[in-house]
């Protein structure tokens, strides 16, 4: 039994914070599902862990998006207005565009 089969707490976080933990494991005490976790990180985080939780926490802060909103975002890291635009149509809200364009300086300033 490794660190990572104790539960402690639920938390969404992004897929950069995945790695991070993942990174501090040990490959070798890792079941499979953690390996498959840690290369899909490896492969698709596009900044480092504590760049995406501050990353987050500005776009909670600023831009009104919950938890789960300002994760999606990060992990997807949309690079146009347009792409925003189709990911926040699904969360079933009006998404203003000033908020939008705030949305992408900061994913801009932290990219």
């Amino acid at each position: 039994m490794n660190a990572l089969t104790n539960i402690t707490k639920k938390t969404v976080i992004t897929l950069p914070e995945v790695k991070d933990i993942l990174d501090k494991v040990d490959l070798d005490t890792m079941d499979q599902i953690q390996r498959w976790t840690q290369d899909y990180t490896s492969k698709f985080a596009k900044i480092d862990g504590k760049t995406a939780k501050k990353m987050r926490e500005k776009l909670i802060q600023e831009c009104g998006l919950t938890e789960e909103e300002a994760v999606e975002i990060v992990n997807i890291m949309p690079t146009s207005i347009e792409e925003l635009r189709a990911f926040t149509f699904g969360w079933k809200k009006l998404i203003l565009t000033d908020t939008l364009e705030k949305m992408l300086k900061i994913i801009k300033e932290n990219a």
